[in-house]
């Protein structure tokens, strides 16, 4: 081994994109510390790293796209041996959208609502000097070439009319529109289900394929890194911390931190119903320069150097990190051992995973037959959907964006009454209850929404936030203090504002509040899809040990079929709005009866990791 200052990439081709010492400022901040790395023609590189390492900010700068607040201080952009950083802006602009494609996260976000889709995309061919002929031309050729059925005809529909991935189909089109070198993808498949994210993934590899476009793939996601990238590097805190071969780095990580997200994340073949091993702490804010390495604070394996020297690059063949104390082969990652100086390790109190037997307690919330329809002609939403959830028990419903999970959500809560079938809480149907029965039925039922932070007033505090259904419900507010610590919150921050959260401590002050009233059945509609797999391995384990302490139902809606066979007893298969196949979660995940379920299973493969699905979206 060699130690260096800095990460090396094979030197087999020469690199197309070169970044040296790249740091970038928000504000009065460093968040980018003198990142390096190399991209070569045809390669997909994977940079992973939790929400705030600086991912983003690093791609932005390479393009030249920082936002307002936000400056490249040193450092080199080179593409093609050219440092794009010395470039006057209308240069800048003749590379971006020629030699790099950019893919942002949110397709609603960039794609014009009241534009069709075709002309977007022959758009982007018209401002770098494309006649309209060929631009259309061009726009149907990239609807093909990304997979949408029938372009001609969807050339006119607007992006309303197109699901999630299709969405997203037509901004890696876009970015592809003038045959660019580099294509930079900002988690393009956050919040998709298993079958449309590996769509998603086998065209970014395809189009690698077809036409040596190299892919810059930003993600938390170390399955889509798994199923598609040839080399991942990993951030934390605005530093490279590991770089490896994908193979390499998931079979024998040396990063104490990348060791840690690897343990977090469920897998299809791992045991059921065991807490998760967790990355305990929180990553540095904004500017927050610690003197030694940036993850000792949280590493159960730090010792008082890491506290005071920063670590170097060491280097081994393809293989480089930068730890003081790195996984030695064969060693198992950080958290089973003994904490180090300041590490704060986050496990549940007592054993997860309990659960109540069948026959213990009878359903709370039963649904029969529900059949839901938008519009008179529309195709069912719902159609014959059944489902009964008790306390202490924990119902898994999956399937495909479109299949109907929230709507199903929604018709349990009450919020949508559906043209046939009931929904029953402790026998009182909602449609039945009068205002006050119903008041009282809300106390018995909770819900648990997708996005924290929309379901929080950004102006109250947690501390009014949890006090406002109390107050509603005429309870004591002495209770706060309780939901608190009963879902792992410092007290310290119940008098700080939403923003102030990271994601997971805003989804535990969602789940707080739900469980505020003291309802006997929580429904989750896709409570961690949003975040990072070590936040996501947190709050799995509050839900866990939650159901152990309280003895709390839960119907938990999620694409993630390894969260759902890791926490659930029972599971729900939906497609198209019924009801597939249903079982015990055991039986269902390792004997699967329907041909979709086994189709959703190898999509995910045995590990969590997406692959291929005959005949997906």
């Amino acid at each position: 081994m060699t130690t260096t200052n800095t990460p090396e990439a094979p030197a087999t081709v020469s690199p197309l994109l070169e970044i040296t010492g790249l740091k970038v400022t928000a504000g009065p901040h460093e968040v980018v510390h003198g990142v390096d790395f190399t991209l070569r023609p045809g390669e997909i590189l994977g940079l992973v790293g939790e929400s705030g390492s600086g991912k983003t900010l690093t791609a932005l700068a390479a393009n030249r796209m920082l936002p307002p607040g936000c400056r490249t201080t040193a450092g080199t952009v080179r593409l093609d041996g050219t440092d794009l950083l010395t470039l006057p802006e209308d240069a800048v602009r003749a590379v971006r959208g020629r030699r790099i494609g950019m893919v942002f996260q949110d397709p609603l976000a960039y794609l014009n609502p009241r534009m069709p889709i075709g002309r977007q995309l022959a758009e982007a061919a018209l401002v770098h000097g494309a006649s309209r002929a060929d631009a259309r031309a061009r726009a149907l050729e990239l609807l093909d070439l990304v997979g949408i059925p029938e372009p001609g005809r969807r050339y006119r529909d607007r992006p309303h009319e197109f699901s999630g991935g299709m969405r997203q189909r037509v901004l890696i089109a876009m970015a592809m529109a003038n045959r660019p070198d580099l294509l930079i993808a900002d988690e393009p498949t956050t919040a998709l289900d298993p079958t449309t994210q590996a769509g998603i993934l086998d065209l970014l590899v395809r189009l690698r394929d077809e036409t040596g476009t190299a892919v810059l793939l930003i993600t938390h996601d170390l399955g889509v890194v798994a199923r598609s990238c040839d080399t991942v590097q990993v951030m934390y805190a605005g530093r490279i911390a590991e770089r490896a071969p994908v193979e390499r780095l998931s079979a024998a990580p040396r990063h104490r931190y990348t060791a840690g997200l690897l343990a977090s994340v469920p897998r299809l073949d791992g045991p059921r119903g065991v807490p998760l091993a967790v990355i305990g702490g929180r990553p540095p804010a904004a500017g927050e320069q610690l003197p030694g390495c940036a993850f000792a604070p949280r590493c159960a394996a730090a010792v008082e150097r890491c506290g005071q020297e920063a670590p170097g690059w060491v280097t081994a063949g393809e293989h480089g990190f930068a730890c003081h104390r790195p996984v030695a082969p064969g060693e198992g990652p950080g958290p089973g051992e003994e904490p180090g100086p300041g590490a704060a390790v986050e496990e549940p109190a007592e054993p997860a995973g309990a659960t109540v037997p069948s026959d213990v307690a009878e359903p709370v919330l039963v649904a029969e037959n529900l059949t839901v329809r938008y519009g008179r002609r529309g195709v069912p939403a719902l159609d014959g959907v059944g489902l009964a959830a008790a306390p202490g028990r924990a119902v898994g419903v999956i399937g495909e964006s479109g299949s109907g999970k929230s709507t199903l959500a929604r018709a349990l809560l009450g919020l949508l009454r559906p043209q046939s079938g009931t929904v029953r809480v402790g026998g009182r149907s909602w449609d039945a209850a009068t205002p006050a029965e119903e008041r009282a039925l809300r106390r018995r039922v909770q819900f648990v929404f997708q996005d924290p932070y929309a379901s929080l007033s950004p102006r109250m505090t947690v501390r009014d936030a949890l006090a406002e259904p109390l107050l509603a419900h005429g309870l004591p507010l002495g209770r706060i203090d309780e939901l608190v610590e009963l879902v792992g919150l410092p007290a310290a921050l119940l008098d700080a504002l939403p923003h102030r959260l990271s994601g997971g401590q805003r989804q535990r002050v969602a789940i707080a509040r739900a469980l505020a009233v003291g309802p006997q059945v929580l429904v989750a509609d896709e409570p961690t899809s949003a975040l990072d797999v070590s936040v996501q391995a947190q709050i799995l384990n509050l839900l866990l040990d939650l159901r152990h302490r309280t003895g709390i139902g839960l119907v938990f809606i999620s694409h993630d079929l390894a969260l759902v066979r890791h926490l659930c007893d029972e599971v729900l298969v939906m497609r198209h709005g019924r009801v597939v196949e249903q079982g015990p979660a055991e039986r269902l995940f390792t004997a699967p009866e329907h041909p979709y379920t086994r189709e959703l299973l190898a999509a995910a493969g045995q590990h969590g990791t997406p692959k291929t699905l005959r005949g997906a979206p």
